[in-house]
């Protein structure tokens, strides 16, 4: 089964300030803010939303092509991707660009200052999924550039191919007009709690008014788990139990690519969603989105030890 992911790729590089941000700001001098925080230094972490999704799909023994632009800095990350065995057929390199970068200052009462480069995720990656034969082809369309996004769609429903639209933090830059056209069509819309608000507000739509467009509709919850809804019922999963939690940030990618992994191996829908559960808690269980790894076998075990037995 061929899978293809659209969305971005990015170096995040995360900053940790030795204090409290809010003891640096006058308040009454925030109308001509003027600070300068010291860091303890930058630790750079591979990232994007198709890069995370791609990565995890690797581990559970895809080879998915990712579908983004980048920049002339991409070199590293691309050495890990071909380390993990991923294709770099539909990345397209710009060279006049640097690849997406997200600048991320944490302090001490976990509060954050988020500087984000879009660098080369302003030039669509131009991929088109001819030769991809429907019936052994599942996309998803993940935040990245808001012109491939929508391509993208309009491509997999001229040529037939499934595709699970997942417009995460670009929900602000499209519009209601082309929220509405992404999500006619596809095979499933998945969006964390938030976004199904915006969502609902931006487009003018409630909840049930989407199962006019798509067949299924998958709520992420964070810790509390996911809902799987369709126009006939709504299903509760619970969140996979993690050895710890370091990090949850990634967990939403992880999550998507749990339930890609079910779906291409026709699990009913409910089966599909607790692999992606699964899949996100290890993924908060390592600072950063692709530092985590592991085996089939931790992968069925896990899956085991909260909801039954898998035997992938």
């Amino acid at each position: 089964m061929k899978i293809l992911v659209s969305g971005s790729l990015a170096y995040d590089r995360i900053m940790e300030f030795p204090g409290k941000f809010n003891d640096h700001i006058l308040p009454e001098k925030i109308h001509m803010l003027n600070v300068c925080f010291v860091v303890n230094g930058v630790a750079e972490k591979f990232g994007g939303t198709a890069g995370n999704i791609a990565y995890n799909l690797a581990l559970l023994g895809e080879r998915p092509v990712i579908l983004a632009a980048v920049g002339s800095d991409f070199d590293r990350y691309e050495h890990w991707l071909t380390r993990n065995g991923l294709s770099l057929e539909g990345i397209r390199r710009i060279e006049q660009e640097l690849t997406a970068g997200g600048y991320i200052t944490s302090d001490q009462g976990g509060n954050q200052i988020t500087v984000f480069n879009p660098g080369a995720m302003k030039h669509p990656c131009r991929f088109r999924p001819d030769g991809y034969a429907p019936d052994e082809t599942l996309a998803i369309v993940s935040p990245g550039n808001a012109e491939d996004m929508l391509t993208c769609s309009r491509s997999y429903k001229q040529g037939k191919i499934p595709y699970i639209f997942d417009p995460g933090q670009q929900i602000p830059m499209l519009s209601r007009e082309q929220l509405i056209e992404m999500t006619t069509g596809s095979r499933m819309l998945i969006v964390n709690n938030y976004e199904l608000q915006m969502m609902e507000n931006d487009t003018g739509l409630d909840k049930k008014d989407f199962f006019s467009m798509t067949g299924v509709l998958i709520v992420t919850l964070g810790e509390n788990g996911s809902l799987v809804c369709t126009a006939q019922e709504e299903i509760k999963i619970p969140a996979a139990k993690a050895l710890r939690v370091l990090d949850p940030t990634g967990a939403g990618d992880a999550y998507r690519a749990g339930l890609i992994k079910g779906l291409i191996l026709n699990r009913p829908l409910e089966v599909a969603a607790k692999m992606g559960a699964v899949s996100a808690s290890f993924s908060v269980e390592c600072q950063g989105t692709q530092e985590h790894r592991f085996r089939m076998e931790d992968f069925n075990n896990r899956y085991q030890e909260n909801f039954g037995a898998l035997n992938l």
